[in-house]
């Protein structure tokens, strides 16, 4: 079903009614289109968060490109993931009530990299020569290139020399450690405008080997997917001609090229997203708002149009195991873990002690991993069996309001004592971000004040993606409060809804591809009516889980509303079918 309304455009996945016809139409989409080992369905990214392979990222971009290259693999999709390998790791702790960073080296060798080759690029008049390196599965690669001297994930400045240093070694480097692992891509899909540079390589080679400039660019536009994960144009940073004299424009052989760029730069400055819009002709957003409200505009001044394909997850990464294996018994899930025709009905086989059963297990897992993890005076917490625990766990940035529940320190304190439940303040604080780590002290500082509060609130330093899992399956409800309009997507919530977690939050990003009745909805003119509403929220999730005919009730109505949301191998189903369609 295809639905157009004024630039938006969305694809579900309404056609998928069973596993071997889900299976069928992959296979007609990787086979009939020639996309193979050597000509596969790359994807470009500047992070990946990928700990069992190696690859500690910053964020949620990086998780979804390590989700996106499993499901992959799962769905036998030939797929080449294309990523820097960044020497250094950052890692945080709490230490004399403030954030302290703390950068660890780390080795590829150590996590079953191999090194193919080398490859070089030119910058600032001088060669910088980059290793490539790889890890294989049956369906899919990482290809990784890395030097000494690379620096950590978005180190400077996002305008800055070494930013874009890191930028050009990824599109210009790792076209060619493609080339030297005998790699044709047949599509492109770029995460985000720092990956521009593998499609202008693209369509220099395709330039300085003798096809027609307008016909490179027609070609290089068809095959290629920008996808943004941002909202407002405006916000991002940009480069000047003088960087890219100095760091791109060394690199292009085609004249025809480096003018087509040239002429791209305004009173001496360029976006990215300017020239990633130019050159992708196929461009997604990663929610239905997301897709409808996005701010940007190609060089006339057109407002650009973004095709909707929600992020997803791997289920089998994010899920607590018993949970899976009930879901599939049940037949709520196909054996790619796309929800089936009468998935809904099926959930009727899910009890309030079920849930309750699985979250004693998931209480276990989080108890094993905080067991070495502190909270900010020092505790290790050891969470009892049936105690109700909020947990806030996503980025520490101003838009996602982890200081929220904060305002009212005695409201709050009137949720929690009277059910004896916790809250967890869980995620990194962007290094330099002062005005995030002022909140966060701030926080603390409220908590300590509260006799009770300084025992119930903890702040867990270190976020990444082990306390992400157990949080997600060794919580009760999950808290996520973005300012509406500004949440691009959120995948943290698609594991709290799978995990059977109550879902508050407001209607933003991914949760808006839903209904606000399905989940508890925190809504108000300002903020002030907003953290009115959370606090009757909270109070609402603390009541359901006192209650079974509520909590059953409650879970039902979001896994219902999300499950065909969630689903990781919808989006990628989505992604081929919006790259190769019929």
């Amino acid at each position: 079903m295809n639905d157009e309304n004024d630039g938006f455009f969305y694809h579900p996945l309404d056609t998928i009614e069973d596993a071997e016809v889900f299976e069928t139409a992959i296979d007609r989409k990787v086979f009939s289109r020639r996309l193979s080992h050597e000509r596969p369905y790359t994807y470009w990214t500047l992070e990946l968060y990928d700990q069992e392979n190696g690859i500690r990222g910053g964020g949620g971009l990086g998780v979804l490109a390590a989700d996106t290259r499993r499901v992959a693999e799962q769905v036998k999709v030939p797929f080449v993931l294309i990523t820097p390998f960044y020497p250094y790791e950052a890692h945080q702790k709490w230490q004399d009530g403030q954030i302290v960073d703390e950068h660890i080296p780390v080795n590829y060798d150590s996590f079953g990299f191999s090194k193919v080759g080398d490859v070089t690029v030119k910058c600032c008049n001088n060669i910088c020569n980059l290793e490539v390196i790889e890890k294989s599965f049956d369906y899919t690669k990482i290809v990784a290139i890395t030097e000494p001297n690379f620096g950590e994930l978005y180190s400077g400045l996002s305008g800055s020399d070494h930013r874009l240093y890191q930028e050009v070694c990824l599109g210009f480097g790792g076209y060619q450690a493609l080339k030297l692992l005998g790699l044709k891509p047949a599509i492109m899909q770029l995460n985000e405008v720092a990956t521009f540079f593998a499609a202008l390589v693209r369509l220099d080679e395709l330039a300085s080997n003798g096809m027609d400039f307008y016909e490179a660019v027609v070609y290089t536009r068809k095959h290629t997917l920008y996808t943004n994960h941002t909202l407002v144009q405006a916000a991002e940073a940009e480069f000047s001609l003088e960087q890219f004299e100095n760091f791109v424009f060394p690199n292009l052989k085609s004249k025809p090229v480096k003018k087509w760029l040239h002429d791209k730069f305004v009173d001496g400055r360029i976006k990215l997203s300017s020239v990633t819009i130019e050159i992708a002709e196929l461009r997604s957003g990663v929610s239905k708002l997301h897709a409808r409200v996005a701010n940007y505009h190609d060089i006339a001044g057109e407002r650009v149009k973004f095709k909707a394909i929600t992020n997803g997850i791997d289920m089998k990464k994010w899920v607590l195991p018993d949970i899976m294996k009930f879901y599939h018994e049940e037949g709520i899930l196909d054996e790619f873990d796309m929800p089936t025709p009468n998935f809904s009905d099926n959930l009727k086989a899910l009890s309030s002690d079920l849930i309750l059963s699985f979250k004693e297990v998931g209480r276990g897992i989080l108890n094993k991993e905080l067991s070495h993890r502190p909270d900010q005076n020092g505790e290790i917490l050891n969470f009892e069996e049936g105690e109700v625990i909020f947990d806030f766990k996503r980025r520490f940035v101003d838009y996602k309001r982890p200081q929220l529940p904060f305002k009212d320190p005695a409201r709050l304190r009137s949720i929690l004592e009277p059910i004896n439940a916790h809250y967890i303040l869980a995620g990194r604080v962007h290094t330099g971000d002062s005005r995030m780590a002022k909140i966060l002290a701030e926080i603390l500082n409220t908590v300590n004040s509260d006799d009770y509060l300084r025992t119930h609130v903890h702040y867990i330093a270190d976020y990444d993606e082990k306390l992400a899992f157990a949080l997600s399956v060794g919580s009760n409800v999950a808290i996520n409060v973005p300012i509406v309009g500004l949440e691009a997507c959120g995948t943290s919530w698609e594991k709290d809804v799978a995990n059977l977690n109550l879902l508050i939050s407001t209607h933003d990003g991914g949760v808006a591809d839903g209904s606000m009745e399905s989940y508890l909805n925190v809504h108000g003119m300002g903020e002030d009516e907003e953290v009115l509403e959370l606090y009757t929220r909270m109070e609402e999730a603390a009541a359901a889980w006192e209650n079974k005919f509520d909590l059953d009730m409650m879970i039902k109505k979001q896994l219902a509303e999300f499950l065909p949301t969630i689903s990781g191998a919808r989006m990628l189903y989505d992604y081929l079918d919006y790259l190769l369609p019929e």
